[in-house]
């Protein structure tokens, strides 16, 4: 195994030409296709399960599925490549399809030089961690190879069928969002969001003006939509006079948003607003307590709008998986992370940037509201986060001793210690954890003012490097 390939929950990622190579790649295809393999009961007839491939936009991609292609056939899996699509439409088609997984190739918000592989269960939920560890195991077992080697085919109505849901769903008031008529700015990065998103705001009804809607994969800027990588979106929504600008990653998982005076607000109030267009319309049948899900990172505006409509909000560790499946488990109206990822389980249980998009034109269509006016009228904070570096060796302990600190240091603070160590209090909190996609140490607060949440932040990372000396 490459010493620096970044092994997570649901998947492997890498530098290309580094950690992440094709016969890399192919050999984790092969053990996730050996994987798939154990979990269904064809084995008698001397057939493979089907595994859904597609993949974002990177230029190294296109090598990178033929590696995957090569490793699922080599161990009897039958590949349904759906090529360049978002995400959530690898794991709509695994449930489509009936398959026994899916195979997204795809670094999402990481640096141009990055890809992965993420690991899609039967039901079309990323692995969880027993899983992802049984697919390391083989992995690292090698071998593996079957006499039948897998069929591959294609499908080429993934995205419109994904889209078509959306579409479909019982929170959109499609015609009084085709009235609004809204003009939206859009940036899809390059990656695999362009074609989609137009497609589906189109249809809506918008008038969409965009940039870098392009599929080359050739980012112009730093793919992750936060608020310092938006200026040029800022510009263009402010020329051409839009409602609202929206941005997606590459990997079209996660949606940001500018508003109308082209400041963007922050990719936490994508959740917030998805939560006040759903929890804010029609009653689903049943008078049980509705639940959101998010996580131990996620603001607190997403806890004001839930409780703004009676809901309950539990918090589950950093990574999509823990929240899907609490998602499922609570049966929980919606839910998501405060990346701008909105997980809506009426659709499926799954980050999905084109769901976020139409939950926010369905928000803004009912209220009436401008999205300036929809952020001034909720409480306010601010968010800070910062990195701080993590050793490869006695790196669990020395984060024991970081979280033993901060206990001592914030007696008084609410604690949890699901992913890390989260001290809340009623207005505030402060999580420090590991990260699952870099060899780095996240910190990240949040308070009513930046002061606030910096002095957090700064304490922390004081105590990490108390801790570390």
């Amino acid at each position: 195994m490459t010493d620096t390939l970044m092994v997570g929950v649901s998947g492997v990622r890498g530098i290309v030409g580094k950690d992440l190579t094709p016969e890399v790649v192919t050999r984790w295809a092969r053990a996730f296709g050996r994987f798939a393999r154990e979990g269904t009961r064809d084995e008698g007839r001397g057939t493979g399960p089907s595994v859904v491939v597609g993949r974002d936009a990177r230029t190294s991609g296109p090598a990178f599925a033929a590696a995957v292609t090569a490793g699922l056939t080599s161990v009897g899996c039958d590949v349904i490549d759906i090529g360049v699509v978002p995400t959530p439409t690898v794991q709509l088609a695994v449930e489509h399809h009936h398959a026994g997984g899916g195979i997204a190739i795809t670094a999402s918000h990481n640096p141009i030089e990055w890809n992965a592989l993420k690991f899609i269960g039967s039901d079309g939920i990323f692995l969880d961690g027993a899983e992802g560890k049984r697919v390391q195991i083989l992995a690292v077992e090698g071998g593996g190879g079957r006499g039948r080697a897998g069929k591959v085919t294609t499908d080429e109505e993934a995205i419109a069928r994904h889209l078509d849901g959306v579409l479909e769903l019982a929170a959109l008031d499609v015609e009084r969002i085709r009235q609004r008529r809204f003009s939206v700015a859009l940036d899809a990065v390059r990656g695999a969001g362009g074609p989609p998103m137009r497609d589906l705001l189109e249809r809506l009804g918008c008038r969409v003006t965009g940039i870098n809607l392009e599929t080359d994969g050739r980012f112009p800027r730093a793919p992750e939509p936060i608020p310092e990588n938006l200026g040029d979106l800022a510009a263009l929504v402010r020329r051409s006079g839009a409602d609202v600008g929206i941005a997606v990653d590459p990997d079209v998982d996660r949606l940001a948003i500018v508003d109308e005076t082209g400041t963007a607000i922050g990719e936490d109030y994508t959740l917030a607003f998805a939560i006040r267009a759903v929890l804010g319309g029609k009653r689903e049948a049943g008078n049980g307590k509705r639940v959101v899900v998010c996580n131990l990172s996620t603001s607190l505006v997403v806890e004001d709008a839930a409780r703004e409509f009676g809901a309950d909000v539990v918090r589950t560790p950093v990574g999509e998986v823990h929240v899907a499946r609490a998602i499922v488990r609570l049966a929980a109206v919606i839910g998501g992370e405060g990346n701008g990822g909105v997980m809506y389980p009426a659709l499926h249980a799954g980050r999905d940037a084109p769901v976020a998009a139409a939950l926010l034109l369905a928000l803004l269509a009912r209220d009436g509201k401008r999205v300036s006016e929809l952020v001034s009228a909720a409480p306010r904070y601010v968010i800070v986060k910062a990195k701080a570096e993590r050793g490869t060796r006695n790196a669990e302990q020395g984060l024991e001793g970081v979280y033993a600190a901060l206990r001592t240091r914030f007696p008084e603070a609410s604690v949890d210690t699901q992913d890390g160590l989260r001290l809340a209090w009623h207005d505030r909190w402060l999580h420090v954890r590991p990260s699952n996609t870099e060899p780095i140490i996240r910190l990240i607060a949040e308070a009513p003012t930046g002061a606030a949440a910096r002095d957090l932040v700064d304490e922390g990372r004081r105590l990490c490097g108390a801790s570390a000396s």
